[in-house]
């Protein structure tokens, strides 16, 4: 499937070729913006800009704020995976009993980062880094930026919404 962003008009990036370049370049852009942000705010912004999710950004600042560091420091469940499950609620997440077409997503993402980085735990993943800035810091952008990537291939697989808001070819 070729997909083209909707705002692309007057871009200078070129449109993605096809879902797999669009989940990258939300990637990218989690990656980007993690130094500032830090996990779960970057991976639902970038999550909200790149796929057209049109919430406000300030809103989704506010609520990803307390899921840093592991919730608020705790060191618990990774950030980048926690703003990947705010951004399938963001686009999945319509209806009254939306958590029953939701939840098999959610597990399904929880599941397939566990198996590719071996925790969920913020503890855990950050334990050999946490003594060295850099390499925290690097890995923690690569968690956020793959989380990303995670979610937006589930929303584009199962949103029809977001379907709507691509351009398919003529």
């Amino acid at each position: 499937m070729r997909i083209a962003w909707p705002w692309s008009s007057g871009e200078a990036t070129p449109p993605p070729q096809d879902a797999s370049e669009l989940c990258s370049r939300v990637e990218s852009s989690a990656r980007e913006l993690f130094p500032s942000l830090f996990c779960a705010p970057a991976v639902v912004l970038s999550l909200n800009r790149l796929l057209g999710g049109g919430a406000d950004e300030e809103t989704l600042r506010r609520l990803a704020a307390a899921l840093p560091e592991g919730l608020g420091g705790a060191g618990c469940l990774c950030g980048a995976l926690s703003g990947a499950q705010l951004g399938l609620g963001l686009f999945l997440g319509q209806g009254r009993r939306s958590w029953r077409r939701i939840s098999p997503l959610a597990r399904r993402l929880h599941d397939q980062f566990r198996q590719e980085h071996g925790s969920t735990c913020c503890r855990v993943l950050t334990k050999k880094v946490r003594h060295d800035r850099k390499a925290h810091l690097d890995q923690c952008a690569h968690l956020t930026g793959r989380a990303a990537w995670l979610a937006a291939n589930l929303i584009l697989d199962h949103s029809s919404p977001v379907a709507d808001r691509v351009e398919q070819p003529g």
